[in-house]
């Protein structure tokens, strides 16, 4: 039926168009299957801020778990929004879902990109199809929580720089093989369970430490809930470097924390998206702070929104990461006031204007007892 349409004159523009509706059925199928759609589906205003936020204008782009690509087709569409040419990225990916390979490899080929998804689909940590690649970029959105990813083969694997993962949670198994897998000068976006920011439990306390004084989180970004079809689960994202004096200004021994959980519209009933200017505030803030050209902001700490935390801070709230404990509550308004005050004054002009309705009504009851009506 595709065959059939007529896509107009350009080829590119055919690409595009096809593109576009591949897109569409990705996601409305997505969502009609809820929680086995989020499988191999992110939500494409969620895979924006990865993209806007990395900004990866020309070298290789990776995802571990990449599902139906959608981070690749982002990140081409942001590389040709900023003036860059098609092809200016090489994507490397992994699958192990077999129908879910065919499905990035269709999606990708549609759009004439080309990809190296590996020989095969496979188990990213038991048979790592890259194995040589240092990446520019990393995007991912894994499975969280994943509890059965564990083999004896992975003991002493040396994607573990900063400990071995529990073997009955692969959030930071995922963290590592991303590291691993990034050139020195490289940068990735992780999306993963709220509970990684701050669980002690299993060793990730400790992993968590190690990455903090390796000094390769760059920021922390809070998720609004209900962004994903298939869990509740609150998210955020971890946005990881090993030189953070590249791409921009000297950040050794400071980290970035976002708040984002206030952002988003409810789109349906059971899903919240962004918008444009949302996705916008988010990824101008972190290229404000990063000072690297992407923004002609300026970047100051926002209460309860944005903070700027040098290591010390980070150390005294004991390596948790989760942005709410560092940047506070959201200023008060000049004519806010406190709830106390607020309520004792409603109450009281309540009170009169209750006081007021009274004698208006008594007074109408006099008005009509001289007209001959009485009530």
């Amino acid at each position: 039926m595709i065959s059939r349409i007529g896509f107009g004159n350009g080829e590119h523009k055919a690409k595009d168009v096809l593109g576009q509706v591949y897109e569409y059925f990705l996601g409305e199928f997505a969502s009609a299957e809820g929680k086995k759609g989020g499988q191999f589906y992110t939500p494409a205003s969620v895979v924006r801020v990865l993209v806007e936020v990395i900004a990866p204008h020309r070298g290789k782009v990776y995802d571990p778990c990449c599902g139906s690509g959608g981070m690749f087709v982002q990140s081409e569409k942001f590389v040709e929004s900023h003036g860059g040419r098609f092809g200016d990225i090489s994507i490397y990916g992994q699958e192990s879902n077999p129908t879910t390979w065919r499905l990035v490899a269709m999606n990708l080929a549609i759009r004439g990109m080309d990809f190296n998804l590996g020989k095969e689909p496979a188990d990213t940590f038991l048979r790592d199809q890259h194995p040589d690649l240092r990446a520019d970029f990393i995007m991912a959105n894994p499975p969280f929580n994943i509890s059965d990813w564990w083999n004896e083969k992975l003991a002493d694997d040396p994607r573990w720089q900063f400990g071995a993962p529990p073997q009955s949670n692969a959030n930071f198994a995922w963290l590592q093989h991303i590291l691993y897998h990034l050139k020195p000068t490289g940068m990735a976006g992780v999306i993963l369970a709220n509970g990684s920011m701050s669980s002690s439990q299993n060793n990730e306390g400790a992993i968590r430490k190690a990455m903090i004084e390796a000094d390769v989180i760059d920021c922390m970004v809070a998720l609004p809930p209900q962004l994903f079809f298939n869990t509740q689960i609150p998210a955020c994202v971890w946005f990881l470097t090993r030189d953070k004096r590249t791409n921009g200004r000297d950040r050794r021994g400071e980290t970035l924390f976002i708040d984002a959980r206030k952002l988003g519209r409810l789109e349906t009933r059971v899903l919240r998206v962004f918008d444009d200017e949302e996705i916008a505030r988010i990824a101008n803030t972190y290229h404000a702070w990063r000072q690297d050209g992407e923004t002609e902001e300026t970047y100051r700490d926002i209460p309860g929104f944005c903070y700027a935390a040098n290591l010390e801070k980070i150390k005294q709230h004991d390596y948790v990461l989760t942005p709410g404990r560092y940047v506070g509550a959201e200023a008060v308004e000049e004519d806010d006031e406190a709830f106390a005050e607020k309520m004792e004054r409603l109450t009281a002009q309540l009170a009169g204007q209750f006081t007021e309705s009274a004698r208006l009504e008594d007074e109408i009851k006099r008005n009509l007892a001289r007209l001959g009506f009485n009530l």
